[in-house]
């Protein structure tokens, strides 16, 4: 009996120890995952991020030179690159808002800037073609080789990186910018954007006259295209002033080389020509701010005065005496006009000449909250709203 009951005390004993022990190495996975999350919080100096009243920011991935992003079936995360010339997909298994797996799932490609997916299959832009890989969320440990989709884009690196996007048409959609900073090139495929077919074929001119955009979106009830575009340099600080655009249609003209932001005609294309002529931007936003991507807020979580409000990431200027951008601003619609247009996240610039970090594209998540890449700092921020 003395034995039996020693041995039920030493089993107790060890019971009350393992559970300690597990609760102890349960706290302490949780300590570190904060510690790492304050690390990173840390590191990219997010606490001068300044955001409207109840939003966060916080690091969703540190993935190296993050550009176009977007989402595929099962929720993977895919990024575009245009240095290190490789493509990511990024899993969040635990929908804890951060990264849990990364991988590269192709190399050494042409500057594989833009990403888009459909299907179960991931569509990369390079700089000359289009690529696709198939069933490639199953397949990310070990991906597929790639489809040629469409290998007769110009081969030009001057504006040649793409941000690539499916249409409500369902119809994929690339633009090709300008080889320059300013020209007039006989080819029409230059300062246009065009779609194509899933398949590759069907290929068209959308719309020309753009002198380089690496964003765009359709509104979710028009389903009409809005898109950014870069204006031209060496004009002076302050002009021409990039722009928001609105293409309701086919074969509208955007003006470039001839006119820019709407009234300012170029000083060596723009002879003999008029501003009238070509289609005016929807938003003027500001002189050298680089917009790249935007997204439509289709979410439900953030507040219902987001809803339908274009987010756009402005990269930030280069060569402009005093930087402007380097900030991620909302166009409110009313009808096809936007009616206000203000500054959603900042402190990506301190001090007129510190830069923290450089926006590059934004995706909306399945819980609603925001993505914004950032290619300078290597990093995909993720923004969401406590209240």
């Amino acid at each position: 009996m003395r034995s039996l009951l020693a041995s039920i005390q030493l089993i107790f004993i060890f019971l009350v120890v393992a559970c300690n022990n597990s609760e102890t190495s349960s706290d302490n996975a949780t300590t570190a995952t904060v510690i790492a999350r304050d690390s990173l919080f840390e590191k990219y100096q997010l606490a001068k991020i300044k955001l409207p009243p109840g939003f966060q920011i916080s690091v969703y991935a540190e993935v190296p030179n993050a550009r176009s992003l977007c989402i595929g079936e099962k929720g993977t995360v895919f990024a575009g690159n245009r240095a290190e010339d490789n493509v990511y997909a990024i899993v969040d298994l635990n929908k804890d808002g951060k990264a849990d797996s990364i991988y590269i799932i192709a190399k050494g490609l042409n500057t594989p800037n833009g990403v888009a997916f459909r299907n179960g299959s991931l569509y990369v832009a390079e700089i000359n073609r289009i690529i696709r890989y198939d069933s490639i969320e199953s397949r990310l440990g070990n991906p597929p080789q790639p489809v040629v989709v469409y290998d007769k884009f110009p081969s030009e690196k001057h504006h040649g990186w793409k941000f690539i996007a499916f249409g409500p048409d369902d119809k994929l959609y690339v633009p090709v910018g300008a080889p320059c900073n300013i020209c007039a090139k006989e080819d029409p495929i230059f300062s246009s954007i065009t779609r194509m077919n899933p398949d590759g074929s069907g290929f068209e001119i959308f719309a020309k006259g753009i002198r380089n955009s690496v964003g765009f979106a359709w509104h979710p009830d028009t389903k009409e295209l809005w898109f950014t575009e870069n204006g031209r340099d060496e004009m002076g600080d302050d002009v021409p002033l990039c722009e928001l655009n609105h293409a309701p249609k086919a074969g509208m003209d955007f003006g470039f080389p001839f006119c820019h932001q709407g009234d300012v005609l170029d000083p060596e294309f723009g002879k003999g020509k008029k501003c009238s002529d070509y289609i005016a931007p929807a938003q003027l936003l500001g002189p050298h701010v680089a917009p790249l991507g935007m997204r439509f807020y289709t979410g439900a979580t953030f507040p219902a005065e987001y809803k339908n409000r274009i987010f756009m990431a402005l990269h930030g200027s280069w060569n402009r005496s005093i930087p402007a951008g380097y900030s991620i601003m909302t166009a409110t619609l009313e009808g096809n006009k936007v009616s206000k247009y203000e500054p959603f996240a900042t402190g990506f610039l301190q001090h007129e000449k510190d830069v923290l970090g450089r926006p590059v594209d934004i995706q909306l998540l399945p819980d609603g909250n925001l993505l914004v890449s950032d290619d300078k700092n290597g990093v995909i921020y993720r923004i969401g709203y406590k209240g």
